[in-house]
């Protein structure tokens, strides 16, 4: 996996599992990777649009075939 990729991803990953723990240090290792402000924007508002969506499902119930 490109690196850019991997810090992206782990990016990903502390948002969505302590995002009270994210600090500006951890967006300047996207910007050292290459990611430009507008994807680093774009990152964060899908991640946190998915997040809220398994929110929603996760809070109402609802199940799916992956679910098991």
């Amino acid at each position: 996996m490109p690196p850019a990729e991997a810090a992206l991803l782990e990016y990903a990953r502390k948002l969505t599992l302590a995002p009270a723990t994210i600090v500006a240090q951890d967006v300047e290792t996207l910007r050292a990777h290459g990611f430009a402000e507008a994807a680093i924007s774009h990152a964060v508002q899908v991640i946190a649009l998915f997040n809220y969506y398994n929110r929603i499902a996760d809070g109402l119930g609802i199940r799916t075939a992956d679910d098991g």
